[in-house]
């Protein structure tokens, strides 16, 4: 059980200028006194009457979040301008890190020794500045004009009698209410989800319709696109199919010059063994001459000897 506040809300008191047939509206600021993260949640015994925005939120250590609340137009005032709507401002210590998203009701459930802090507000009407005074008349109300002729003095009498007895009748309603308060909070959770899927429902039929309406340009759209991509696909598709052509026509040419010139060098490597082959022929031929006309030495020495002794004999 916790003791120190969580929230200090300013104030504590909704007070709307009150106009038939016209929306009001009013402020509260709550302020987190706490080192902790809290979650709150706001409530109210009349919520198709009032809007509330925010209802639920996380408020940081030491920092602060306004909410407004709207009171809806109203085509009749209230009897002697008292109001018994109450709100209650329901907060609790949450995890860091817990965001708006992770807000459920079982948050705000008094389980299993949860601290739940809770603050009761209650509502004042205020009359606009420079508006007729409004009076009961046989039940009804009565726009009476105030007279300017009347003195201060009569005013602040006025003015505290009606205090005196306004407090006097909103403190005892405010302890009955609070007991049925009690009571029907369930009740009151129940409208509040209620509230919350009937504003989802419109807003998913809100988002339906803007996405049916959205959808046919888009497939428009989409399928212009398509067509304009198919065209520049196909002009591609030929742009390549020519280019293929001509690669596989210069291909073919290149593969007809490789041949040919693979002939021309095989044709040069024969001639050239022939070639080769016919001069070595011509060598040795060469070299059998040589032998056949030559004479050997020895027999040169010998013919010349004997030619010399020859020639002594018949000179002697």
């Amino acid at each position: 059980m916790m003791n120190a506040e969580l929230l200090e809300i300013q104030p504590r008191e909704l007070k709307f200028t009150f106009e038939l047939k016209k929306q009001c509206s009013s402020s509260v600021r709550l302020v987190n006194k706490s080192n902790n993260h809290v979650a709150f949640k706001v409530k109210t015994t009349s919520p198709k009457k009032y809007c509330v925005r925010p209802n639920t939120g996380i408020i940081k250590p030491k920092s602060t979040c306004d909410f407004t609340v709207t009171m809806q137009a109203q085509k009749v005032a209230p009897p002697d301008m008292i109001c018994k709507d109450k709100f209650l401002v329901q907060s609790t210590v949450v995890p860091a890190g817990t965001t708006d998203e992770d807000i459920n009701p079982s948050m705000f459930a008094k389980v299993d020794g949860r601290y739940i802090e809770e603050d009761k507000l209650r509502v004042i009407l205020i009359s606009p500045p420079n508006s007729p005074v409004p009076s009961p008349i046989n039940g009804t109300w009565k726009q009476v004009p105030t007279y300017e002729a009347s003195t201060p003095k009569d005013r602040v009498l006025r003015e505290a009698e009606s205090l005196v007895s306004y407090h006097t009748v909103t403190d005892n309603m405010e302890e009955s209410k609070m007991e049925i308060h009690a009571e029907v909070q369930p009740t009151k959770d129940v409208e509040y989800e209620i509230m919350k899927e009937v504003e989802e429902t419109t807003k998913d039929v809100e988002y339906k319709t803007r996405k049916d309406v959205e959808e046919p340009a888009k497939v428009v759209e989409y399928k212009i696109m398509d067509d304009t991509e198919e065209l520049k696909l196909v002009k591609d598709i030929e742009q390549m199919k020519s280019k293929l052509v001509e690669l596989e026509s210069k291909l073919s040419e290149a593969e007809v010059t490789i041949s040919k010139l693979s002939e021309e060098r095989r044709w040069t490597a024969q001639e050239r063994e022939s070639l080769r082959q016919e001069l070595a022929l011509l060598r040795t031929k060469n070299g059998v001459r040589k032998v056949q006309v030559g004479f050997p030495f020895l027999f040169v020495c010998m013919v010349a000897l004997v030619s010399i002794i020859v020639g002594y004999l018949i000179h002697s």
